[in-house]
């Protein structure tokens, strides 16, 4: 069987890079807090997550002042991020859905077209990543796309998710809320790929700390080329790790008390 995702898996740099991020989460799923309150590690991480969505599409608020806003782009996130756990057994079967449900969500307030494809030929552009394909190759895009996330691969779950993220980032199908659904796809994948089982890893948070690296991985991913395409993955699996730190941090302020 044809299998695009494996060959991305043997790029340059890209077993090591996954290798790091998988050592990083055992780490992480190591510490003693997690025996008796992993949920509640699990909600921080989430708020986390969705802060640091929100301030990688220019809505940067401070962690304190998240659960008051009425910033749209923050609850946007935060009703996509509460939601998360309740569509992971749809993502793996119906993952159209669950990006028609995620849009709904992330979008509310922004228009009447919520959870459907934009028929647009132009879509906001917040990470400067150029032009948006037209709605006809960004429909056959999200096809292929809905294929890889139901097909078995060999490739390891983070690899399943940068490419998950970065194809909704750079296709924008929804034109309003896009790099929210691209994030939150991509920790749901990781979610129920298995590499981060109990929602942890704050890769949003990951993402946010890398920079300006997070658009220029994207532009990279862009470019199509092998080189271009791992340096997207590896980006992935350094926000993995950061995202695993952050989640340790979590740990050692409740164990603290």
């Amino acid at each position: 069987m044809n299998d695009p995702l494996a060959v991305i898996a043997e790029m340059p740099g890209v077993p090591e890079a996954v290798a790091e991020a998988r050592k990083a989460v055992d780490r992480l799923y190591g510490h003693r807090v997690l025996r008796r309150k992993s949920p509640e590690v699990s909600a921080r991480s989430a708020l986390r997550g969705a802060r640091a969505s929100a301030a990688l599409d220019g809505a940067d608020i401070p962690l304190e002042a998240v659960p008051e806003t009425v910033d749209p782009v923050v609850q946007g996130s935060l009703r996509v991020s509460a939601e998360l756990g309740r569509l992971g057994a749809t993502w793996r079967t119906a993952p159209r859905q669950v990006l028609a449900r995620l849009h709904t969500l992330a979008a509310a307030g922004h228009g009447d077209d919520l959870g459907r494809p934009r028929s647009s030929v132009t879509a906001p552009d917040p990470l400067g990543l150029g032009a948006a394909p037209g709605p006809e190759e960004t429909v056959a895009r999200v096809d292929g796309l809905v294929g890889l996330l139901t097909r078995p691969t060999t490739a390891p779950a983070l690899v399943l998710a940068a490419v998950v993220h970065a194809e909704l980032a750079v296709l924008r199908p929804f034109g309003s809320a896009d790099g929210v659904v691209a994030r939150a796809a991509e920790r749901l994948t990781l979610v129920e790929h298995g590499l981060d089982p109990k929602s942890l890893v704050a890769v949003e948070v990951g993402h946010l700390e890398l920079g300006t690296a997070y658009p220029q991985g994207l532009r990279a991913y862009l470019s199509g080329t092998p080189d271009g395409v791992a340096t997207w993955v590896r980006h992935c699996a350094d926000a993995v790790v950061l995202g695993a730190r952050e989640a340790t941090a979590i740990c050692e302020a409740m164990q603290r008390g």
